[in-house]
């Protein structure tokens, strides 16, 4: 943890109070947390767990437990994430804490007010699909809007922090020994079943964060560096920016192209570079979100 200083603190404060969040944005924050918290709720009472179905995570343990016992899944739920909310709160920051509480208790409530609620279906194919993937759509808007419905990624951060594995290796193994568990609990078709509405809800999440219209930004090392920015302004409608580089082993001075485009826009530019220079260099990569900037598409010449 990163200790500060009062002056820091100080400036912090006063950075902070002039950037107040409206009240519109809170309130269109707690709403989708509630929305995301609740659709979660339907995923596991209605789908998952009438089909002794589980989610990976705190989640997770908590089904297992759940079943042993015959306590409510609400209350493991909200017990077994009371720790994260103030290792959230140190790791994080207060707004991420509160918004993960709100989540957890409302995901918590749901899932004892549904539990009495008949299950949409007994299939199990049908369960495994339409709940991970209400399972993620739920997950992803509280995500989305700066909180979290399971402790494990904070846990993981932390165990990242000594460990030589990455977050994402951490969560993976962690699930993995849940998922083994539930073979002996349940079945291990149903922990089969499990792990792949935990791979749904997953790709689900990232089409929730990241949304459908992906960007990608793009790189052009090019002889014809004029021509093909001026191709790309006039033929796709995409603004350039014009970076200078030099190679490490030529030690030429290079122009570089910069863009964003959409994916449906990807095949199009590969044209577009290819008719000028085929020998062009390209490095496109994925973009989580757009903000700012002359990023709107102009009018086509």
């Amino acid at each position: 943890m990163v200790e500060h200083t009062t002056l820091n603190k100080s400036h912090s404060k006063l950075r902070v109070s002039h950037r107040k969040t409206p009240k519109r944005v809170i309130a269109k924050r707690i709403l989708m947390i509630v929305l995301g918290a609740m659709l979660m709720a339907v995923g596991l009472e209605l789908f998952l767990i009438p089909n002794l179905l589980l989610d990976g995570g705190i989640v997770g343990i908590s089904i297992i437990l759940s079943h042993l016992t015959g306590v409510e899944l609400g209350l493991f739920i909200f017990l077994l994430n009371i720790p994260f909310f103030y290792l959230g709160y140190k790791q994080i920051g207060k707004t991420f804490a509160l918004s993960t509480m709100l989540g957890i208790t409302v995901l918590s409530v749901g899932t004892y007010l549904l539990h009495p609620v008949e299950r949409f279906t007994s299939d199990l194919l049908l369960a495994t699909v339409f709940g991970g993937i209400v399972l993620g759509i739920g997950i992803g808007l509280v995500i989305r809007y700066g909180g979290s419905l399971d402790g494990t990624e904070i846990l993981a951060i932390l165990f990242n922090k000594t460990t030589p594995l990455s977050v994402g290796e951490i969560i993976m193994f962690f699930n993995l020994i849940i998922f083994t568990i539930a073979g002996f609990v349940f079945t291990w078709e149903q922990a089969m079943y499990s792990v792949l509405a935990y791979f749904i809800a997953f790709k689900t999440i990232d089409i929730v964060i990241e949304g459908f219209d992906e960007s990608k930004s793009v790189y052009i090392i090019s002889d014809y560096v004029d021509e093909v920015g001026q191709a790309i302004m006039d033929r796709l409608g995409r603004g350039v920016t014009y970076l200078h580089g030099e190679g490490a082993y030529t030690g030429d001075n290079k122009k570089i192209i910069f863009t964003v485009i959409t994916r449906l826009e990807e095949a199009k530019l590969k044209t577009i570079v290819e008719d000028i220079d085929i020998h062009a260099f390209l490095a496109i990569g994925n973009i989580a979100e757009v903000r700012g900037g002359r990023f709107k598409k102009r009018n086509i010449h």
